[in-house]
């Protein structure tokens, strides 16, 4: 159930952020209120969060560990990118 719900949460999100670029309908547009995409991101975080403990998951250190590793292939494709030249 949680899992649907994050569904939901991260469409909700989309939503927003395509209110926020001007990318939504006019209809939907006429409805948008900014203060809601904090809330929404908000609600993605909560409903990741609560996966992760359900899951046994140390959400902090798979982030920590996640960022490192996109840390590793910038540094290693500007390294790439600087020899190529």
């Amino acid at each position: 159930a949680k899992t649907v719900k994050l569904n939901e949460e991260v469409g909700e999100l989309c939503n927003d952020i395509l209110g926020i670029l001007k990318l939504q309908r006019k209809s939907k547009l006429d409805k948008f209120d900014k203060r809601n995409v904090y809330q929404e991101f908000a609600d993605v975080i909560i409903v990741t969060t609560q996966l992760a403990l359900a899951a046994g998951v140390d959400l902090e250190r798979a982030i920590n560990d996640k960022l490192k590793t996109i840390e590793e292939r910038h540094k290693k494709e500007k390294t790439e990118t600087t020899t190529d030249q």
